[in-house]
Protein backbone atom coordinates (compact mmCIF):
# COMPACT_ATOMS: atom_id res chain seq x y z
CA UNK A 1 0.00 0.00 0.00
CA UNK A 2 1.21 3.24 -1.06
CA UNK A 3 1.81 5.52 2.00
CA UNK A 4 1.55 9.48 1.76
CA UNK A 5 5.13 11.67 3.38
CA UNK A 6 2.46 13.32 5.67
CA UNK A 7 1.39 10.82 8.10
CA UNK A 8 0.54 13.86 10.49
CA UNK A 9 -1.68 14.84 7.92
CA UNK A 10 -3.18 11.38 7.68
CA UNK A 11 -3.70 11.02 11.66
CA UNK A 12 -5.63 14.09 11.40
CA UNK A 13 -7.76 13.16 9.07
CA UNK A 14 -8.09 10.06 10.77
CA UNK A 15 -9.08 11.14 13.80
CA UNK A 16 -11.88 13.74 12.43
CA UNK A 17 -13.25 10.65 10.85
CA UNK A 18 -13.37 8.50 13.97
CA UNK A 19 -15.10 11.32 15.41
CA UNK A 20 -17.50 12.57 12.12
CA UNK A 21 -18.56 8.91 12.63
CA UNK A 22 -18.41 7.79 16.44
CA UNK A 23 -17.89 4.49 17.60
CA UNK A 24 -20.15 3.32 20.75
CA UNK A 25 -16.75 2.30 22.49
CA UNK A 26 -12.83 2.80 21.78
CA UNK A 27 -9.98 1.76 23.34
CA UNK A 28 -6.17 2.41 22.52
CA UNK A 29 -3.49 -0.35 22.70
CA UNK A 30 0.00 -0.71 21.53
CA UNK A 31 -0.79 1.95 19.01
CA UNK A 32 -3.74 0.92 17.39
CA UNK A 33 -7.59 1.18 18.08
CA UNK A 34 -9.95 -1.08 18.77
CA UNK A 35 -13.54 0.35 17.75
CA UNK A 36 -16.80 -1.22 19.43
CA UNK A 37 -20.22 -0.73 18.03
CA UNK A 38 -22.28 -4.14 18.75
CA UNK A 39 -21.42 -4.83 14.92
CA UNK A 40 -23.11 -2.08 13.13
CA UNK A 41 -20.64 -1.24 10.69
CA UNK A 42 -17.34 -1.71 9.68
CA UNK A 43 -16.14 1.54 10.64
CA UNK A 44 -17.41 1.19 14.13
CA UNK A 45 -16.37 -2.01 14.51
CA UNK A 46 -12.83 -2.38 13.17
CA UNK A 47 -8.68 -2.24 14.43
CA UNK A 48 -7.27 0.90 13.08
CA UNK A 49 -3.31 1.92 13.47
CA UNK A 50 -2.70 5.33 15.09
CA UNK A 51 1.14 5.19 14.26
CA UNK A 52 3.50 3.62 11.91
CA UNK A 53 5.40 2.21 14.55
CA UNK A 54 2.75 0.43 16.33
CA UNK A 55 3.57 -2.92 17.75
CA UNK A 56 3.58 -5.39 15.17
CA UNK A 57 3.69 -9.07 16.17
CA UNK A 58 1.21 -12.04 16.57
CA UNK A 59 0.92 -11.40 19.88
CA UNK A 60 -0.68 -8.56 19.56
CA UNK A 61 -2.81 -9.81 16.68
CA UNK A 62 -4.61 -12.10 19.33
CA UNK A 63 -4.54 -9.14 21.95
CA UNK A 64 -6.50 -6.97 19.68
CA UNK A 65 -9.18 -9.70 18.56
CA UNK A 66 -10.03 -10.86 21.43
CA UNK A 67 -12.83 -8.59 22.47
CA UNK A 68 -14.15 -8.99 19.00
CA UNK A 69 -14.09 -12.87 19.49
CA UNK A 70 -15.39 -12.86 23.21
CA UNK A 71 -18.33 -11.21 21.55
CA UNK A 72 -19.12 -13.45 18.26
CA UNK A 73 -17.59 -10.89 15.93
CA UNK A 74 -14.73 -11.53 13.19
CA UNK A 75 -12.45 -8.87 13.63
CA UNK A 76 -11.85 -6.79 10.98
CA UNK A 77 -8.43 -4.86 10.25
CA UNK A 78 -8.95 -1.12 8.66
CA UNK A 79 -4.84 -1.02 7.30
CA UNK A 80 -4.37 2.75 6.36
CA UNK A 81 -0.86 4.04 5.49
CA UNK A 82 -0.31 4.43 9.30
CA UNK A 83 -0.14 0.66 9.92
CA UNK A 84 3.22 -0.78 10.11
CA UNK A 85 4.15 -1.91 7.46
CA UNK A 86 4.80 -6.39 8.64
CA UNK A 87 0.92 -6.35 9.61
CA UNK A 88 -0.09 -7.10 5.90
CA UNK A 89 2.23 -10.06 5.43
CA UNK A 90 1.20 -10.91 9.06
CA UNK A 91 -2.35 -10.85 8.32
CA UNK A 92 -1.89 -12.44 4.65
CA UNK A 93 0.32 -15.34 5.98
CA UNK A 94 -2.62 -15.91 8.41
CA UNK A 95 -4.77 -16.62 5.72
CA UNK A 96 -6.51 -13.10 6.00
CA UNK A 97 -7.67 -11.54 2.97
CA UNK A 98 -8.79 -8.18 2.38
CA UNK A 99 -12.66 -7.45 1.58
CA UNK A 100 -12.73 -3.95 0.58
CA UNK A 101 -10.38 -1.08 -0.57
CA UNK A 102 -12.12 2.45 0.38
CA UNK A 103 -10.76 6.20 -0.14
CA UNK A 104 -10.28 8.95 2.36
CA UNK A 105 -10.90 12.00 -0.33
CA UNK A 106 -10.36 15.51 0.42
CA UNK A 107 -12.03 18.43 -1.35
CA UNK A 108 -11.83 22.49 -0.55
CA UNK A 109 -15.24 24.12 -0.47
CA UNK A 110 -16.14 27.19 -1.44
CA UNK A 111 -18.77 29.75 -1.83
CA UNK A 112 -19.95 28.36 -5.43
CA UNK A 113 -21.44 25.78 -3.55
CA UNK A 114 -25.39 26.27 -2.94
CA UNK A 115 -27.89 25.04 -1.30
CA UNK A 116 -31.38 23.57 -3.07
CA UNK A 117 -34.27 25.13 -1.82
CA UNK A 118 -35.60 21.15 -1.60
CA UNK A 119 -32.82 19.89 0.56
CA UNK A 120 -33.84 20.31 4.18
CA UNK A 121 -30.66 20.79 6.56
CA UNK A 122 -32.07 19.17 10.08
CA UNK A 123 -30.08 19.51 12.89
CA UNK A 124 -30.91 16.51 14.36
CA UNK A 125 -32.82 13.60 12.40
CA UNK A 126 -36.28 13.45 12.50
CA UNK A 127 -38.80 10.05 12.97
CA UNK A 128 -39.17 10.71 8.87
CA UNK A 129 -35.16 10.88 8.60
CA UNK A 130 -34.57 7.75 10.83
CA UNK A 131 -37.00 5.58 9.17
CA UNK A 132 -35.82 5.94 5.36
CA UNK A 133 -32.51 5.86 6.81
CA UNK A 134 -33.40 2.27 8.63
CA UNK A 135 -35.29 1.44 5.27
CA UNK A 136 -32.97 2.08 2.81
CA UNK A 137 -29.48 1.93 4.18
CA UNK A 138 -30.43 -0.53 5.17
CA UNK A 139 -30.06 -1.00 8.71
CA UNK A 140 -30.68 -4.63 10.13
CA UNK A 141 -33.57 -4.49 13.36
CA UNK A 142 -31.18 -5.83 15.83
CA UNK A 143 -28.76 -2.36 14.64
CA UNK A 144 -31.42 -0.04 14.49
CA UNK A 145 -31.10 1.28 17.98
CA UNK A 146 -27.13 1.37 17.86
CA UNK A 147 -27.35 2.99 14.93
CA UNK A 148 -29.88 5.82 16.42
CA UNK A 149 -27.04 5.94 19.53
CA UNK A 150 -24.23 6.15 16.72
CA UNK A 151 -26.13 9.06 14.92
CA UNK A 152 -26.78 10.55 18.48
CA UNK A 153 -23.29 10.76 19.04
CA UNK A 154 -21.82 12.98 16.64
CA UNK A 155 -21.04 16.03 17.62
CA UNK A 156 -22.69 19.22 16.59
CA UNK A 157 -22.72 20.92 14.66
CA UNK A 158 -24.20 18.24 12.47
CA UNK A 159 -26.58 18.11 9.03
CA UNK A 160 -29.13 15.68 8.30
CA UNK A 161 -30.36 16.50 4.66
CA UNK A 162 -33.40 15.49 3.52
CA UNK A 163 -35.40 15.38 0.32
CA UNK A 164 -39.15 14.33 0.27
CA UNK A 165 -41.67 14.43 -2.40
CA UNK A 166 -45.55 13.49 -1.84
CA UNK A 167 -44.65 12.72 1.52
CA UNK A 168 -42.09 9.84 0.24
CA UNK A 169 -37.87 10.22 0.84
CA UNK A 170 -36.31 10.88 -2.35
CA UNK A 171 -32.72 11.19 -0.89
CA UNK A 172 -30.69 11.98 2.27
CA UNK A 173 -26.92 12.66 3.49
CA UNK A 174 -24.99 13.32 6.64
CA UNK A 175 -22.43 16.33 7.32
CA UNK A 176 -20.58 16.37 10.59
CA UNK A 177 -18.86 19.49 11.24
CA UNK A 178 -15.12 19.97 13.34
CA UNK A 179 -13.07 22.92 13.51
CA UNK A 180 -12.76 24.02 9.10
CA UNK A 181 -13.42 20.51 8.01
CA UNK A 182 -17.21 18.41 7.34
CA UNK A 183 -17.10 14.87 7.22
CA UNK A 184 -19.70 13.86 4.40
CA UNK A 185 -21.12 10.41 4.85
CA UNK A 186 -24.16 8.03 3.97
CA UNK A 187 -24.95 9.69 0.68
CA UNK A 188 -28.15 8.11 -0.24
CA UNK A 189 -30.74 8.17 -3.11
CA UNK A 190 -33.78 5.39 -3.45
CA UNK A 191 -33.87 3.64 -6.70
CA UNK A 192 -37.32 5.55 -7.67
CA UNK A 193 -35.59 8.87 -7.26
CA UNK A 194 -32.05 8.14 -9.34
CA UNK A 195 -30.54 9.96 -12.67
CA UNK A 196 -32.21 12.98 -11.33
CA UNK A 197 -29.14 14.89 -9.99
CA UNK A 198 -30.31 14.59 -6.34
CA UNK A 199 -26.87 12.84 -4.91
CA UNK A 200 -25.26 16.38 -6.60
CA UNK A 201 -27.94 18.57 -4.50
CA UNK A 202 -27.96 16.86 -1.48
CA UNK A 203 -24.11 16.84 -0.84
CA UNK A 204 -24.28 20.54 -2.26
CA UNK A 205 -26.86 21.94 0.12
CA UNK A 206 -24.16 20.46 2.58
CA UNK A 207 -21.47 21.71 1.49
CA UNK A 208 -23.04 25.42 1.38
CA UNK A 209 -24.16 24.75 4.61
CA UNK A 210 -21.19 23.73 5.95
CA UNK A 211 -19.59 26.96 4.29
CA UNK A 212 -22.04 29.13 6.19
CA UNK A 213 -20.44 27.56 9.47
CA UNK A 214 -16.74 28.52 8.67
CA UNK A 215 -15.77 25.04 6.88
CA UNK A 216 -13.21 25.23 4.59
CA UNK A 217 -13.06 21.17 3.67
CA UNK A 218 -15.04 18.49 3.13
CA UNK A 219 -13.80 14.97 3.37
CA UNK A 220 -15.51 11.44 2.58
CA UNK A 221 -14.56 7.82 2.35
CA UNK A 222 -15.91 5.90 -0.86
CA UNK A 223 -15.34 2.21 -1.77
CA UNK A 224 -12.93 2.74 -4.34
CA UNK A 225 -15.37 0.59 -6.64
CA UNK A 226 -18.42 2.87 -6.55
CA UNK A 227 -18.48 3.82 -9.86
CA UNK A 228 -21.67 5.78 -9.50
CA UNK A 229 -20.39 8.28 -6.62
CA UNK A 230 -16.52 8.95 -7.36
CA UNK A 231 -17.47 10.51 -10.96
CA UNK A 232 -19.28 13.08 -9.10
CA UNK A 233 -16.93 13.58 -6.23
CA UNK A 234 -14.04 14.26 -8.45
CA UNK A 235 -16.61 16.97 -10.50
CA UNK A 236 -16.88 18.79 -7.06
CA UNK A 237 -12.95 18.84 -6.71
CA UNK A 238 -12.31 15.70 -4.29
CA UNK A 239 -8.75 14.20 -4.53
CA UNK A 240 -7.84 11.19 -2.85
CA UNK A 241 -5.62 11.80 0.46
CA UNK A 242 -4.77 8.07 1.06
CA UNK A 243 -6.63 4.51 0.52
CA UNK A 244 -7.09 1.59 3.04
CA UNK A 245 -8.24 -1.58 3.46
CA UNK A 246 -10.55 -4.20 5.61
CA UNK A 247 -8.76 -7.49 6.18
CA UNK A 248 -10.34 -10.27 7.53
CA UNK A 249 -9.86 -13.84 8.81
CA UNK A 250 -11.18 -16.74 6.72
CA UNK A 251 -14.64 -17.56 6.63
CA UNK A 252 -15.59 -20.18 9.39
CA UNK A 253 -11.99 -20.66 10.50
CA UNK A 254 -10.82 -18.72 13.58
CA UNK A 255 -7.89 -16.94 13.79
CA UNK A 256 -4.05 -19.37 14.99
CA UNK A 257 -2.98 -18.73 18.03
Amino acid sequence: MSRPDNSAEVRRLEELAFRGWPALESRDLAGWRQRFSRGYTKRANSINALEIHAQCNSEIVATLEAPYLALGQSPAWRLTPLAPPAMAPLLAGRGYRTIERSLLQVCPLHAGFTADAEVKILPRPTPAWIDAFRTHSPVPPQHAETMQLMLAAIATPAGFAFVEEAGQPMAMAIGAIEGDHMGLFDVLVMPNARRRGLARRVTESLYAWAWGKGARFAYLQVVATNAAALPLYEVQGFRTAYAYEYIVPPPSCPPSP
